[in-house]
């Protein structure tokens, strides 16, 4: 009797559909060469498209930092994801097409294992329900490559966190899912467990991975929790001193954690009983999708409709658990998108409430709801049904794509939808700038300073681009102005930069340094200042400021260029 129920349990999670010996299955490789070409036509706009945003403050952007071992890059919190950083500026330096072009391959294997993970998902629901069409987890796949709520995570090249912590969070899930019986064998639990450390090393978000395989087994495998008690064991101990590490950062940070402006844990749940709608919404009509939406902040319950959020999302969590076994893939979708999506709509206060990248790692769950219904239906149907929805959803992610590559378009879009939000329309007016269309970079900053008073990086920004427009004068005033903000050595030494422009050497060296009491190590200052004391005849001098210039920063060309042109003047 034992041995009947124990095949009877191996039988529950054997793989249900496996091909003849000998035969030769061709549709997963042309289905998977067809995914390789739309992946890359979807996302070709952004390919050569620049960096954005906070691209700028990765290591690859960061002067003294880009030439140091890849022990210097990997030190810190993320030491996968900088990795990768490192691998990708040791091939191409800071030509942005292979920086792109690695999150568009590890978006694609995401995609394989989304189809993978719904094959076996829906082999183990067809054990109560009829034979498995596996063509269907393709589709599910499909669906994640092209979805444009997906553009967020691939074409921004600071979201590598969220593809390449996916990729291992999926494939630690494809594992456990595929095992043979009930109880997982040790070399897949070391397996698991492994990929768990790297998913957790790339991104915080991983952590939830140990309570979605308990989900699974509790869902799914009658037995599997008790047999599988060691590797959860294991993982809950993983888990905690993971957790730690991310508490500590938490405790320190301002921008997520409890100690966020204007954001408590209450208020900040209350605001994410609306953004999860919210989500939804661009996953089921992904129309409107903004690069920096404009939240209001739900300080109360009854703060625009906060609780009539939070009581929906309850009510969707009880059907699902009610209709489980009616409609056992859509209510287990429900339950791991709300799951994977915990960490960052939860009680936690992050400063900004909503970003697109937020539902990468949740979209497995949302995939998983429409294989419920099409299941259901003949192959003819089917395809009625998802030929078109694929063919939008490309045209959607090439459009939204070609925004991500170009900034200029993609913060116009943001500050047209984000009208009162004061980031959008300062990122436009950069934008501007970088573009030297500083008549309409200056003409954003002082919509910008309208929406909000001005911080330290506007009015170093916006100095920047009066100067560009042969407005000196204003330039200084708000350079001093931030200086006033904050204790920093930039403001300073372009402070210095400006006055010796306008050849008053006096100001120049006094700004130069107070910018050298602030930071010593600010490569500007000596650069600027190498600048003054040649054009004032001073070689001596310009050659001592661009020799330590250059030892601060030794692979910078312009201050090699500067040094060997004031020695030959000797």
């Amino acid at each position: 009797m034992k041995k009947s129920k124990r095949r009877q349990a191996e039988a529950r999670t054997a793989v249900a559909v496996e091909a003849a010996p000998g035969k030769f299955v061709w549709w997963p490789w042309a289905a998977a060469l067809a995914a390789l070409f739309l992946a890359f036509e979807a996302y070709s706009p952004a390919l050569n498209g620049p960096f954005v945003f906070d691209d700028a403050y990765l290591p690859f952007q960061t002067p003294g930092l880009q030439h140091l071992p890849v022990w210097s890059w990997i030190s810190g919190l993320r030491p996968l994801l900088m990795l990768s950083f490192w691998l990708n500026y040791a091939a191409s330096g800071e030509q942005t097409f292979f920086y792109h072009a690695t999150n568009v391959l590890l978006h694609l294997f995401n995609s394989v294992l989304v189809a993978l993970i719904a094959i076996r998902l829906l082999e183990l629901a067809s054990l109560k329900d009829g034979p498995a069409k596996p063509t269907l987890g393709i589709f599910a796949g499909a669906l994640f490559l092209l979805h444009p709520m997906q553009t967020e995570s691939v074409a921004y090249v600071a979201s590598r966190s969220e593809v390449l912590s996916v990729l291992f969070y999926y494939g630690a899930y494809c594992v456990f899912l595929y095992r043979r019986t009930e109880r997982i064998t040790l070399w897949r639990a070391l397996a698991v467990l492994a990929l768990f450390g790297a998913a957790a090393s790339t991104k915080e978000h991983a952590l939830t991975l140990p309570i979605l395989l308990l989900l699974t087994d509790l869902y799914w495998i009658k037995g599997g929790i008790r047999a599988n008690a060691l590797l959860y064991g294991q993982l809950a101990a993983g888990g905690v001193v993971a957790g730690a590490t991310v508490w500590r950062v938490l405790r320190a940070a301002d921008t997520a954690g409890f100690h966020v402006p204007g954001l408590t844990p209450l208020s900040y749940l209350y605001t994410q009983g609306r953004v999860f709608w919210a989500y939804l919404r661009l996953l089921a009509l992904p129309f409107g999708l903004n690069v920096d939406p404009d939240v209001a902040i739900s300080q109360t319950p009854l703060d625009h409709g906060a609780i009539f959020g939070l009581l929906a999302i309850a009510a969707l969590l009880a059907a699902a658990w009610i209709f489980r076994k009616r409609c056992p893939l859509a209510a287990f979708g429900v339950l791991v998108f709300v799951l994977l999506l915990l960490p960052t709509s939860s009680i936690v206060p992050i400063k900004d409430p909503m970003a697109e990248h937020r539902v990468y790692l949740p979209f497995l769950g949302f995939a998983l709801v429409p294989l419920e219904f099409l299941r259901r239906m003949k192959l003819r149907q089917r395809l009625m049904i998802e030929v078109p929805a694929l063919l939008v959803l490309l045209l959607l992610t090439y459009q939204r794509s070609a925004l991500w590559g170009d900034p200029l378009a993609l913060w116009r879009d943001s500050a047209a939808k984000s009208p009162r939000k004061v980031r959008p329309r300062f990122q436009l007016a950069y934008a501007y700038w970088q573009q030297q269309n500083c008549p309409k970079a200056v003409e954003n900053f002082e919509i910008a300073s309208r929406l909000a008073p001005p911080d330290y990086p506007m009015l170093v920004d916006w100095a920047y681009a009066l100067n560009c427009v042969g407005q000196p004068g204003g330039a200084i005033e708000k350079l001093r102005e931030a200086t006033k903000k904050e204790r920093d050595a930039q403001a300073w030494a372009s402070l210095g930069q400006i006055y010796a422009q306008q050849h008053q050497i006096t100001e120049a060296l006094d700004s130069l340094q107070q910018a050298q009491n602030v930071n010593p190590s600010f490569v500007m200052i000596y650069s600027v200042r190498g600048n003054v004391y040649e054009s004032m005849g001073d070689l001596a001098q310009a050659k001592e400021q661009y020799q330590r210039a250059l030892d601060l920063d030794p692979y910078n060309q312009t201050f090699r260029d500067a040094l060997t042109r004031v020695l030959r003047r000797r």
